[in-house]
C-alpha cells in the first residue's frame, strides 16, 4: 500500500514541539524587556529553521514551526481577535497525570462586543515557515469552538449578540479570513486543534456543560456547522484536519472518555480530510467509534505518547493498528503522536532526545505498515 501524497500523511505530527533552553532564555528575556522583540523574533526564526531541518531529516511529510512563537496553543492566536478577554470559566477540571490528580479553575474566552479580525494573525508565522521548509509545512491553529465551550451564553456579550447565531456567524467570517490569507500565502495544510469534542466524550464534563444551560447532545452539531462554516471558502487543493485533544499540559490531561458519544456526528458531519485522534492509554477508549468513519477520510491514530520520554516498540503500534483496522480499512488509518509534545512553552516532561526517538519511531512503522 502506497504513503499518500496529500495530508494527512501516513506518518504524521500534531505540531507542537519542545523548545530549546535558548528559545526560553529568549522569551523570559523579552518578557523582562531585555531585548526587543526584532531580537526575539531573530532567534525563533533560527531555531524554527534547526526544527524544521530535524522534521525533515526524521523522514515527514508534513513539518511544522514546532509553535516556537507562541507562549499557548490557544491564547496568542485567540486573544489576536477583537473584544476577546481573558475569563475564569465556570467548569473545573481535574488534572491528571502520572504523579496525580489536581483540581483547578480553568480560563475562558469572553467576547465583549463585536467579534473581529482586525489583522492577520498567524499569516507571517507561516510565510516564514514556507520559505524555510522543503516538505510540506503544516499551520495549526487553534479551534473556533474555543470560543464558546467553557462559558456558553454567559460569556458572550448579549448587547452585541442578543442572538447566538450572529455569534457563530461572526466567528466563521473572522476565521474564513484568516484561512483565506493562509491560502493565498501558500498554505495547503490546516489543522485545527481541538479540546471540545474531547471533553464531551467525559461524563463528568458532560454533567458541568448541562450546569452552563447547555446541551452536550446538541454541541457536536453546532460545533460542526461552526468548523464548516470557518473553512467553507478554503481551497479545494487544502487539506484541513482536526486534533481532538484531552488537554495537554506538562504531561497532565483533563478529559477521559471513548469517542462514541461524538463520533458518528463528527466523522461524518465535518466536511474536513482527517482527524487525530488520541489512542495512546485507556483514557481514549476504544477503537470502536472508528465504524462511523466514512469512505474519504482519514483517522490518523496518535499511539505514540508526548507525556513520558517511554519509548513503545514498533511490535505493540502494529498490533493496535491492527485492532483498529477491525472497524476501519487500513488506506483510511495513518499514525502520529497522541498530541504536541509542548502544547505551553514549558513543554511535557520528557528530552529532546525522546522527542526525536519518538517522532523517528512514527515515521520508520508507517513505513512498514503501509510501505514506501
Amino acid at each position: 500500500m502506497p504513503q499518500r501524497d496529500k495530508p494527512p500523511f501516513r506518518a504524521d505530527q500534531v505540531g507542537s514541539l519542545l523548545r530549546s533552553a535558548k528559545l526560553k532564555t529568549a522569551r523570559e528575556a523579552r518578557a523582562r524587556n531585555e531585548i526587543d522583540a526584532a531580537a526575539l523574533r531573530h532567534i525563533e526564526d533560527d531555531e524554527i529553521r534547526a526544527a524544521v531541518r530535524l522534521q525533515e531529516e526524521i523522514g515527514l511529510q508534513a513539518v511544522t514551526d514546532g509553535e516556537y512563537r507562541r507562549g499557548s496553543w490557544q491564547r496568542d492566536f485567540l486573544m489576536s481577535f477583537a473584544n476577546v478577554a481573558l475569563k475564569t470559566a465556570k467548569f473545573k477540571a481535574r488534572f491528571r497525570s502520572s504523579e496525580g490528580e489536581t483540581e483547578r479553575d480553568l480560563s475562558a474566552f469572553a467576547v465583549t462586543g463585536k467579534f473581529s479580525r482586525p489583522r492577520g494573525i498567524f499569516v507571517e508565522d507561516f510565510k516564514f515557515l514556507k520559505s524555510v521548509a522543503h516538505a510540506m509545512p503544516k499551520q495549526t491553529i487553534p479551534s473556533p469552538t474555543l470560543l464558546h465551550f467553557r462559558g456558553g451564553r454567559a460569556l458572550v456579550d448579549e448587547t452585541a449578540y442578543p442572538e447566538m447565531a450572529q455569534f457563530f456567524a461572526d466567528v466563521a467570517k473572522a476565521y474564513g479570513e484568516e484561512i483565506a490569507d493562509l491560502a493565498a500565502a501558500g498554505c495547503r495544510y490546516l489543522q485545527l486543534d481541538d479540546t471540545n469534542f474531547a471533553y464531551l466524550c467525559d461524563p463528568a464534563m458532560r454533567e458541568q456543560v448541562r450546569g452552563i444551560g447547555e446541551d452536550p447532545d446538541k454541541l457536536p452539531h453546532t460545533y460542526v456547522g461552526l468548523i464548516n462554516d470557518s473553512i467553507a471558502a478554503r481551497p479545494r487543493d487544502m487539506s484541513v484536519c482536526i486534533h481532538i485533544c484531552r488537554g495537554n499540559f506538562r504531561s497532565s490531561w483533563m478529559a477521559e472518555g471513548g469517542y462514541e458519544p461524538i463520533a458518528e456526528v463528527l466523522f461524518n458531519e465535518a466536511k474536513v480530510d482527517g482527524f487525530f485522534l488520541e489512542y495512546d492509554s485507556a483514557r481514549a477508549g476504544g477503537f470502536e467509534p472508528l465504524r462511523f468513519l466514512p469512505k474519504g477520510k482519514i483517522a490518523v491514530l496518535g499511539l505514540v505518547t508526548t507525556k513520558t520520554g517511554t519509548l513503545e516498540s514498533k511490535e505493540a503500534l502494529k498490533r493496535r493498528i491492527d485492532e483498529a483496522q477491525r472497524y476501519a480499512p487500513l488506506d483510511q488509518l495513518a499514525l502520529s503522536p497522541q498530541c504536541g509534545f509542548a502544547s505551553a512553552a514549558e513543554g511535557n516532561d520528557l528530552a529532546l532526545e525522546d522527542e526525536v526517538a519518538k517522532l523517528r519511531l512514527v515515521v520508520e512503522v508507517a513505513r512498514e505498515v503501509w510501505g514506501g
